[in-house]
């Protein structure tokens, strides 16, 4: 990527990450990605106190997109035997195997704590840095009764690239997410969020350069 592709992914990165402290929870909710980083950090965030009951989510989707995995099985078992390799007893932990996008994330696994007969008075959603936007607003919708915060993996753009996730490939990744934040708004998925102006002028200029490959059509 040529160092103003970077910059304009930097400033896409910051906007989407929200920076919450991770708080305590009755209920922590861990979303399923093609990024192994956020059952671990969950591991880390467990083995705190931070929570003592564990939904861990995700179907098997993006098989075809750029979030798809070889990994032959759902999001949620393959998070929850991360999870229980770095220490979280597995009865402590509810899986949830059908969500195939983030709404379905929140509403299934509001589904799983229900049937359990957990009453939380709150929540803790583990995520990928730069989906702590797009995951409160979608909350605000799908559960907004229940307080919640976010946590994810700590660090800077530069800091969350590597091998496997490269620059190139977050960033598409990251401007389906902005895309998706007004766009599942006008639709009722979300609620609407501000987006400064040098946050949409990274996007159409990113447009520009070719960063299009997770964007969806509007009116699909």
């Amino acid at each position: 990527m040529s160092p103003e592709a970077i910059e304009l992914a930097r400033r896409i990165f910051d906007y989407h990450h929200l920076n919450h402290r991770p708080l305590a929870a009755d209920v922590m909710l861990v979303l399923g990605t093609n990024d192994t980083r956020v059952a671990e950090f969950a591991a880390e965030l467990y083995h705190a106190g931070l929570s003592q009951k564990v939904v861990v989510t995700g179907g098997l989707g993006h098989q075809n997109d750029l979030l798809a995995t070889n990994w032959g099985r759902t999001e949620a078992e393959v998070f929850a035997d991360i999870l229980v390799f770095r220490g979280v007893p597995r009865d402590k932990m509810m899986l949830e195997t059908q969500a195939l996008n983030t709404s379905e994330n929140l509403a299934f696994s509001r589904r799983v704590v229900e049937a359990a007969g957990l009453t939380p008075r709150n929540i803790l959603i583990v995520v990928k840095p730069f989906m702590q936007r797009r995951v409160m607003a979608t909350h605000a919708v799908v559960w907004p009764e229940i307080p919640a915060s976010t946590a994810s993996w700590p660090g800077t753009f530069d800091d969350y690239c590597n091998d496997q996730l490269p620059p190139t490939k977050i960033t598409n990744i990251m401007m389906g997410d902005l895309q998706r934040i007004w766009v599942y708004a006008a639709r009722g998925f979300s609620a609407p969020q501000q987006i400064p102006d040098d946050v949409k002028q990274a996007f159409h200029r990113l447009v520009e350069l070719g960063f299009t490959q997770h964007l969806i059509s509007p009116e699909r």
